[in-house]
Order: structure tokens, then C-alpha cells, then sequence
């Protein structure tokens, strides 16, 4: 166990990656931003992981290498001619630094293989299609061809949702399928491409009394964590959903109709609000994760943008059992959901007072002088958006339920300190690699009768490996029950560890009942454990959906969602 020192820091990488290395790829965000870890972080780093300042001052493998490798391409010289006719020669890329750019997402596998140099799955070929016209001569050629596709656009999956495990093309959508198609105020909705990215569109809908002379700013509702770095196509194909969903809904709650090329011709959905013509074509499509077709637009409702009348609060209760309790009560008490609405586990409620800086304040002494103690109490943070009555009225109820349950209000500022870090937290992961200290997600969704049995399993299995932070919160919540995200951070460098580690949490979801993603999706990571949690009924129609759309299995192939997956690899873990 490291003592306190006297205010070394380790010398965190702060420049921007060598051009056309392995850290440029698997690098987060800016190339010139960064967030290191604070030193109350870093102290308790040391302590749980059992180092010394001497082990922050040799890094490991740094990804600074130039990017090379040696897998050709598979195409012949016709099919890549026909290729750069199709969309221009401009508009092809087949050099190594392209190709691997493109073959892997965010997932961190695919970090700690890219800090290694391991380059597994490329594609052959990196196009940027001009137009949905391009997509369609496109797919027409590869379904004739038999030659596989897949997409990219913000390329932020943490799912090997992007990866090209079968040779092929990879679509690139965020060169010029970025633009909006049509944008409507009397139906409160936007049309775009799905390379269209998440500030973009946000900013073009602040934006709109000038960009469309329309009356008011307008808002789409959803800001995923990589918020800053993903695109549209991404969120709905995945089933994705913002920090601010408990309010505006997930994507499929926020999407109208959309457009899909596929090999056998195109899905065009209908613009209403709602419509009861047999099993809905956008809910299928949704989700659907490139292996049915490619997105070529989409339109999403649209919600006035009234920051002004946004009303912040933070709560510490005593207990686990009591906020769930409180939070629960909130959902169903039919007064009005809130935006952001988030709930730290203790573990997790101790680390976010330093991160965002609340360790040490009045407040922090405040909360112990009442009895709130550290291992024990736990932090609730969120908003209300809406009309000036609302916000107020939601608040007030919430103050309401929460001083019921005992909980202390901790003023607005836990909450804004949040706010300004929450798209900035993944700059911390390369920091924490750099020495031998790895940091990941997985989540899932759960009712609120089994979220304590999935809380107590999941965690149970995450912290049998000593000396690993868990930390656990639930955010995304419903009157139903709610997400459970599970961040965990342990000193593991090596791939097979990871692996096996990974494995457990995931066979722990599914041991303890909960469904296998809420919002990350599902891609060719999650996918041996979800025909366990659907069923094997279920899961024959969607390949029945697969077989219709895509009769040669050139869609994302390699087993995303599970359509093309060996038996042997299917994992089903049951509780007894």
C-alpha cells in the first residue's frame, strides 16, 4: 500500500500521436485534448492496485509505431476498378493505415490490440459513398459479387461492432453521408444522412431560426457519452440511447421513419407519429446493426431547445437500498420524468466526490458531520427539461420523495461539475493503459423486482478479482425498472486475462436475468450470449429476417447479433 506523497504525478502523455501510428487510431477524441486523472484519483489508484509512484514511472507499450502490416487484399484488380467507378478513384482508400482506421471500433480489445500492433481483421477496402445512389450500385455489385460490406461512421462501438472479421469493403460514411436531407417545423422533425455527427446536428438545430427561418432553437434529446464523437447512423442501429433519456426517450423513441439499401431492394418507412399497419418495418430495422442493410437517412423528432428553464439538483442518501427506493417512487409517481437522472452505488459515489471535485468541500464535510458516510451513502445527480411549470413541478416533487427517504440536497453544483466532464472521462483510458491499468463499461437493463439480485451478482463476480474497482450506477430509468452500468477498472495489460474477465461479467447478466445491453448494442462481442437471454424461437426470426434481406450474408458478417454464429460458440448461462 503506497503512502501519500508529497505531489508527484506521473508524466501523462500529452501529445498529440505521431501521424498515421496505432495511438492515432486508438487514441479518444482530439488528438490535442486530454484529461488526466486528478491526485486524489491517482492516490487511490496506488492504493487499491497496490503501487508506488515508482511503478507511474515506466509506461508501457505506447502505440507510437507507425502502423504496418501484411494482409493483402483479397479483391481483384477488376472488382477494385469497378469499385473506384462506381464512386471515384479519389473516393477509394486501400493503403494499411486506411484500413485498419476503419477495422476497429472503441471496444477494448480493440485498444489493447492496436497498443500491441496485433492486426487481426481489415478490410480490403475503404470507400466513401457520395450519395445513397452510390450505396445502392454498390450493394447491388457486392450481393452479385458475394463480397462483404461493412459500415462505419463515428467508429465509438464498444461492442467489435465496426470490425471486418471477413474480408471485404467497409462504407465510410462520415466523408459526405453528413448532410441534412430536410427539415420540417410543422411536423417537428429532421431528415439526415447517418454520417451526420452528434455537435453537428445538435448545433444545426440550436441553430435553426437562422439555418431554416424556423420560430424557435430546437434540440434532438440525445447525447450519448461519445456524444462528441459519433454519428446518427451509429445511435440508431444500435439502439443507442443519451444521458438525458430518461426525458426524450432512447433512439427508437425518438426516430419517425427511416431509409435502408439492403441486397434485395430498399426499406422506405412512412412519415406519421404512429400507425397500426401489423409489426413495425422501423422497429426491425432498428437496431439491426448493418446485418439487414445500410442506413441512408433517417428522421428524428425534434424537441424545443429551452436550456433556461433546465433545473439542476443533487442528492446524497444514506443507503443503497434507500435511493433505489426513492428513485423507484420518482419513476411512478406520474408528476413528470426527469432528463438526466443518475444514481451512484457507493462505490462509485466515493470516486465521483473526486472526481468532480467534491471531496474535501463543505459540502463533503457537511455530509459526514450528518452521518452520511463514505462505503455507504450514495449520489444522485440530474436535470429537468422542459417548460419553466414542468421543470419547477418535477424538482419540486423530487425534492419532495427524497427528503421522504432521508437523503441530504447537495445544491446544483455536483450536478454542473458532472456536466462538464461527462464527455471528457474517456480521455482518462489512455492515460490509465499507458501504465499497465486498464478501464471498461458493460451494462444492461433490468426491472426494478430483479435489479438488486443483478447488482449483487454482477458485482459479486466483477470484485471476486482482488483489488478491482467496481463501480455501478443506474441511469436510463423508466417506471419499469432502468439501466445498470458497471465501470471497472483493474491493473491488467494482457489480452487472455482481459478476455476471460470480460466473459464472467457477461455470463453474470445473463446467470442473474438481466437483458445483455440497454444501449451499447450487441455486435460480434455480445452476440454468443444473445440468443441465451432471447431464446432460440426468437432468434429464428431474425435470422428468418437475415435470409430475407440478405440471402448471400454479406451484411456485417462474422457474427454480429449472432446470425452467422458457430454453435460453438454460443454461450448460455442460466440461473438454476
Amino acid at each position: 500500500m503506497s503512502k501519500k506523497n508529497s505531489g508527484f504525478l506521473p508524466e501523462w502523455y500529452e501529445e498529440v500521436p505521431p501521424e498515421k501510428s496505432y495511438r492515432s487510431i486508438f487514441k479518444w477524441g482530439d488528438p490535442q485534448e486530454f484529461k488526466h486523472p486528478n491526485p486524489r484519483l491517482y492516490e487511490l489508484m496506488k492504493s487499491t492496485f497496490h503501487m508506488t509512484d515508482a511503478d507511474f514511472k515506466q509506461k508501457q507499450k505506447m502505440g507510437l509505431e507507425t502502423v504496418s502490416y501484411n494482409i493483402p487484399i483479397s479483391l481483384t484488380p477488376e472488382q477494385v476498378d469497378h469499385f473506384k467507378e462506381i464512386v471515384g478513384e479519389e473516393n477509394v482508400r486501400e493503403d494499411e493505415y486506411s484500413r485498419l482506421q476503419v477495422a476497429y471500433g472503441k471496444t477494448m480489445i480493440d485498444l489493447m490490440r492496436l497498443r500491441e500492433g496485433i492486426v487481426e481483421n481489415v478490410p480490403d477496402l475503404v470507400i466513401y459513398p457520395r450519395n445513397k445512389e452510390d450505396i445502392q450500385k454498390i450493394v447491388e455489385y457486392c450481393h452479385q459479387e458475394k463480397i462483404n460490406i461493412y459500415v462505419y461512421a463515428g467508429g465509438s462501438s464498444v461492442t467489435r461492432g465496426v470490425e471486418c472479421t471477413q474480408k471485404g469493403i467497409t462504407l465510410d460514411m462520415r466523408v459526405h453521408m453528413n448532410r441534412v436531407v430536410k427539415f420540417n417545423e410543422i411536423n417537428q422533425t429532421i431528415t439526415v444522412e447517418p454520417g451526420m455527427p452528434g455537435p453537428r446536428l445538435e448545433q444545426i438545430l440550436n441553430d435553426a431560426p437562422r439555418l431554416f427561418n424556423a420560430k424557435r432553437a430546437y434540440t434532438c434529446g440525445h447525447f450519448p457519452q461519445s456524444f462528441e464523437y459519433s454519428c446518427v447512423g451509429g445511435w440508431v442501429v444500435t439502439r443507442g440511447a443519451g444521458q438525458n433519456s430518461t426525458y426524450y426517450g432512447k433512439i427508437e423513441d425518438i426516430v419517425v421513419c427511416q431509409e435502408y439499401i439492403t441486397p434485395v431492394g430498399t426499406i422506405k418507412t412512412g412519415e406519421y407519429p404512429a400507425s397500426a399497419t401489423g409489426p413495425s418495418i422501423d422497429q426491425i430495422m432498428i437496431g439491426s446493426e448493418g446485418t439487414f442493410g445500410i442506413l441512408v437517412s433517417v428522421t428524428l423528432k425534434i424537441f424545443r431547445y429551452m436550456p433556461e428553464n433546465r433545473s439542476r439538483f443533487s442528492y446524497m442518501f444514506r443507503n443503497w437500498p434507500d435511493a433505489v427506493e426513492a428513485i423507484r417512487e420518482i419513476m411512478q409517481g406520474e408528476f413528470g420524468y426527469p432528463s438526466v437522472f443518475r444514481l451512484s452505488d457507493p462505490e462509485e459515489t466515493d470516486i465521483a466526490m473526486k472526481l468532480y471535485g467534491v471531496e474535501g468541500t463543505v459540502i463533503d464535510k457537511i455530509l459526514a458531520l450528518k452521518g452520511y458516510k463514505k462505503g455507504e451513502r450514495c449520489m444522485l445527480l440530474g436535470s429537468a427539461d422542459g417548460d419553466k411549470s414542468f421543470t419547477r413541478n418535477v424538482k419540486r416533487n423530487i425534492h419532495r420523495i427524497c427528503k421522504k427517504y432521508g437523503a441530504m440536497y447537495t445544491t446544483q453544483f455536483v450536478t454542473k461539475s458532472w456536466e462538464k466532464g461527462r464527455f471528457k472521462d474517456p480521455y482518462m483510458r489512455e492515460d490509465l493503459q499507458d501504465f499497465g491499468i486498464m478501464t471498461d463499461t458493460l451494462e444492461c437493463a433490468v426491472s426494478w423486482a430483479n435489479l438488486q439480485e443483478v447488482y449483487e451478482g454482477v458485482r459479486g463476480f466483477c470484485k471476486s478479482r482482488p483489488n478491482t474497482i467496481c463501480m455501478t450506477h443506474i441511469s436510463h430509468v423508466y417506471p419499469q425498472g432502468g439501466n445498470l452500468y458497471f465501470i471497472f477498472i483493474a491493473r491488467m495489460n494482457q489480452i487472455d486475462e482481459y478476455l476471460e474477465y470480460q466473459y464472467g461479467i457477461l455470463d453474470s447478466i445473463q446467470k442473474y436475468g438481466a437483458a445483455m445491453s440497454h444501449h451499447h448494442g450487441i455486435g460480434k462481442m455480445t452476440a454468443p450470449w444473445l440468443e441465451g437471454q432471447l431464446g432460440k424461437n426468437q432468434m429464428e426470426v431474425l435470422r428468418a429476417l437475415k435470409k430475407h434481406f440478405d440471402p448471400n450474408n454479406i451484411m456485417n458478417p462474422g457474427g454480429t447479433l449472432g446470425l452467422d454464429l458457430p454453435e460453438d460458440r454460443k454461450r448460455t448461462v442460466r440461473k438454476e
